[in-house]
């Protein structure tokens, strides 16, 4: 990328050393470039300015920058990355393509890990068959290199932060590159208070719903014709956590999703399966717990217990790591910042 380097910040108003004033210069000047960088009516430039609270102003190819330093410091990055991205393309800048740049320009920074963590890494991309896939920001690059390392890998955060996804990747790089000769994926199979016995259908029909995440994740990895080829071979297997008790995972690479609703007893359980040359990747959200009252989150219980043994790592994923639709990070916030005061009572 081309470096276009501000004009020199001109000094805080007000007394205030924790504002700064940014002046940048878009070079060379491309009145289509601009266009696309500011979008309708500087909506882009808006968007901007709400996800790093500063403010923007512009004249021409001009740009005055007034906020936070660290913000500041973000937008001059993004709006630099966005400018020349454009040189390279002619296809139009979206709101969504601006969400996930600044999902990566805020995910640039120090996981909050009391764990050792894995060397920094040389390149993160998952190179599948069907497509390569790079991780998105610091927090996700980490992530992705936790699970290479082998072992066991906690991966810990909110929705939508592509925990399960880049889970899955990994999953189906080890087996291309037979690392590993089987993948398997596991999820809780009582959520919300409801029971499997509830459930009109066979076993298959029972637990699609509950798995219909993990389907989704491996069609997009594998397409849908080798995807039921590893189903029906036995290669990849999906399946509910009840029916993991008595079995050893050798040579294989297996996934715990939404392991906030398992038990202690169902977490170990898991763990306990591992066999020789295999991986394991627990994920789940602490804030979206749906065991009955007392009961204690299997994941908390791991998180506790485990994250000082040589060969468990862990990965935390924020609120700016969501890779949704912007709502989807206020929502999560105004959940953490404002806890229901009515009462559960139905």
């Amino acid at each position: 990328m081309r470096q276009h380097p501000p004009l020199p910040d001109a000094p805080a108003q007000n007394g205030d050393e924790s504002l700064q004033h940014c002046l940048l210069s878009l070079e060379p000047t491309d009145n289509h470039r601009l266009a696309q960088l500011c979008g309708q009516d500087d909506q882009h430039l808006r968007q901007i300015e709400s996800a790093l609270e500063l403010r923007i102003l512009r004249r021409g190819n001009r740009l005055k920058l007034r906020g936070q330093v660290d913000s500041v410091r973000r937008a001059r990055t993004l709006i630099h990355r966005l400018y020349d991205s454009e040189s390279s393309t002619d296809s139009e800048l979206t709101a969504e393509q601006i969400h996930l740049q600044l999902a990566d320009i805020t995910g640039d920074e120090p996981v909050p890990d009391s764990t050792p963590q894995p060397p920094a890494p040389s390149n993160t991309t998952l190179r599948l068959r069907r497509r390569r896939i790079a991780p998105r920001g610091a927090r996700q690059r980490h992530y992705v290199e936790c699970i290479r390392n082998g072992g066991l890998c906690l991966g810990l955060g909110p929705a939508g932060t592509g925990k399960s996804y880049l889970a899955v990747a990994c999953a189906v790089e080890a087996l291309e590159q037979e690392r590993v000769q089987r993948i398997v994926l596991v999820r809780p199979a009582i959520e919300a208070g409801e029971r499997l016995g509830f459930l009109p259908g066979d076993l298959r029909q029972k637990t699609d719903p509950y798995l219909r995440p993990l389907y989704d994740a491996l069609h997009e990895a594998l397409g849908s014709e080798r995807l039921q080829r590893e189903l029906d071979n036995g290669v990849i297997e999906v399946a509910p956590l009840a029916y993991m008790r008595g079995r050893t995972l050798s040579q294989s690479f297996a996934i715990l999703d939404e392991a906030q609703n398992t038990t202690v007893a169902q977490m170990k359980m898991f763990l306990t399966r591992l066999g020789f040359g295999s991986t394991a990747v627990v994920n789940g959200d602490l804030s979206q717990v749906d065991l009955p009252l007392g009961t204690r989150s299997g994941l908390r219980d791991a998180l506790d217990r485990l994250t000082a043994i040589e060969g468990v790592s862990l990965s935390y994923f924020q609120r700016a790591d969501i890779m949704r639709h912007p709502l989807v990070q206020r929502i999560v916030e105004a959940y953490e910042q404002a806890p229901a005061t009515a009462s559960n009572k139905a």
